[in-house]
């Protein structure tokens, strides 16, 4: 299901279908409605109430040096760069590997609601330049919450492991800050490895039928414990699998990983 999102009002638009389940690609929002098949779960983070694991609290503190700057949506070579090397690194063979820097420029500036590019940037040696690009994340901000669009970031940062979940949890942190009830993680669908890094963020709730319920403390322990294994006995992804357990070649660039 889609529908455009244009004119004085995509904003309201876009706030009102974020929260019954859609996405925005560009200037479109989207959300999966197949056929006997209801996998693919929104879901997002009460903000005000997130309670940070330790290694969560580590990763805080490892990389709480970074400037981050709320840039307006315009792409640059140098994030366009991260980009590619985070694909090669994370996504090799997926359906974004063959973008070049228009399909990007397409991606971060083509939006008709408020959106930012958050970029994440190491210390300066002199303080004044800007320090080098570490992350990125293009991110919608909605009327509820911040919903994360997409992120990447330096895949091989020998110092700062974890970046990309602190992009997470520094837009949980950004959205308490601001008031805003939520951070939207987009999709997940239970059982694919690519997305299982979402689970690990409390409290979470998911979308369903009669509306937002959140994870029992009980169920979100058993789906992180879950994730941990596969990690430990390392579960391969199913064959053809792309970003966010998305088919090869089919896969979305906008979806939020």
């Amino acid at each position: 299901m889609f529908t455009e999102l244009k004119g004085p009002h995509a904003d309201a638009l876009n706030d009102a279908l974020g929260r019954i389940g859609f996405r925005r690609s560009q200037t479109v929002a989207y959300r999966p409605s197949c056929l006997d098949c209801t996998a693919c779960v929104s879901v997002r983070v009460v903000a005000g109430e997130f309670q940070p694991s330790s290694t969560q609290k580590r990763e805080l503190k490892r990389n709480a040096d970074l400037i981050v700057t709320a840039c307006r949506p315009w792409s640059t070579n140098e994030q366009f760069e991260l980009l590619q090397r985070y694909l090669g690194a994370r996504h090799p063979g997926g359906g974004m590997a063959a973008m070049d820097d228009v399909d990007f420029a397409d991606m971060v500036e083509h939006t008709p609601v408020t959106s930012f590019v958050y970029e994440y940037r190491e210390p300066s040696a002199d303080g004044v330049t800007p320090g080098r690009l570490v992350g990125a994340c293009l991110t919608d901000r909605q009327g509820d919450g911040l919903s994360m669009i997409y992120s990447f970031y330096d895949p091989d940062h020998a110092q700062r492991s974890g970046l990309g979940n602190y992009i997470i949890l520094d837009h949980i942190v950004r959205a308490e800050r601001e008031a805003l009830p939520y951070v939207y993680l987009g999709y997940w669908v239970e059982g694919s490895a690519r997305m299982q890094y979402k689970v690990r963020y409390r409290p979470l709730e998911r979308l369903g039928r009669i509306g937002w319920e959140r994870l029992s403390a009980a169920e979100q322990d058993s789906l992180i414990a879950n994730a941990a294994s596969r990690r430990r006995n390392d579960v391969p992804l199913p064959t053809g699998s792309g970003k966010d357990g998305v088919p090869g070649g089919q896969e979305q660039y906008q979806l939020f990983d």
